[in-house]
């Protein structure tokens, strides 16, 4: 277990809350792992009350691409109707994470996801959460379906510069899957998950985050550079699209901590 140092250092606070998003994985994981809980056992989940922060309101125009600025997401978000999205995935490598600026902690996360931009109703969403401390690095690899808890995959080992593929798939509004594959040693760690909380199907993300714990962001690592590479996702209908058109966001919190952009299969988030 790792010890408290992020659970009592320095927080920067959230700005107010409006849409639904990861919860508090750090935190719930600590709680979960003192009590002995297993992550893979429970196919229903207790609420949480976490909320997104909303995203700050003043876009810029920076070559045609149109940035809105979170406190807490950067990537990218394809946003469509209700009905449209069924699979996000995407591939990273895995970074060697730095504290943030006067810290001796630090701890970001990347993930796909389904939902929670202009759906305020459920996320399905999978991912790596990258974390340093007192000059060490460790690695959680997650799965969540908001507005339950987020809960980590056994059986998967994860290294600095691993390849690593992320996955969700829908069955329908209120089944889905998620996949967590180390393309760099062959693991690959998969769940079926059922809520009574529906998407809506209606956004498509690729996001590295400053995730929430105790009702506020945790110290934001220098992660440097994350690029999901065969960026896709799949309809309702069969077909498939890449990420280019999406919106796309950075993070800012009091001054602009990352650089994102858009390809036709690519997104990439970068630390500044």
């Amino acid at each position: 277990m790792r010890s408290s140092a992020l659970l009592v250092g320095t927080l920067l606070a959230a700005t107010a809350l409006a849409f639904p998003s990861s919860k508090t994985r750090f935190d719930a994981r600590m709680a979960r792992r003192a009590n002995g809980t297993s992550h893979l056992s429970a196919t229903k989940f207790d609420a949480s009350t976490a909320r997104r922060a909303k995203y700050s309101s003043h876009p810029k125009v920076t070559n045609e691409t149109h940035i809105e600025y979170s406190s807490n997401w950067a990537g990218a978000v394809l946003n469509a109707g209700p009905g449209t999205w069924s699979t996000v995935e995407g591939t990273f490598n895995i970074p060697v994470p730095g504290p943030a600026p006067g810290q001796s902690v630090g701890a970001a996360s990347a993930w796909v996801g389904i939902d929670g931009d202009t759906c305020g109703s459920a996320i399905l969403q999978t991912g790596v959460d990258f974390i340093y401390e007192d000059g060490g690095v460790s690695y959680d690899a997650w799965f969540e379906w908001y507005p339950d808890y987020a809960y980590d995959f056994s059986g998967i080992t994860i290294s600095p510069g691993d390849s690593i593929t992320a996955v969700v798939e829908t069955a329908s509004t209120t089944l889905g899957y998620a996949f967590i594959i180390n393309n760099s040693n062959g693991q690959e760690v998969g769940v079926e998950i059922s809520s009574p909380y529906a998407l809506c199907e209606q956004d498509a993300e690729w996001i590295v985050e400053d995730f929430e714990e105790n009702g506020g962001l945790v110290p934001f690592a220098n992660f440097g550079t994350v690029t999901f590479n065969g960026a896709v996702a799949g309809t309702t209908g069969g077909g498939s699209v890449g990420p280019a058109g999406a919106n796309v966001f950075d993070i800012e919190q009091g001054s602009i901590l990352t650089s994102s952009s858009v390809g036709g299969s690519s997104i990439t988030v970068s630390y500044i």
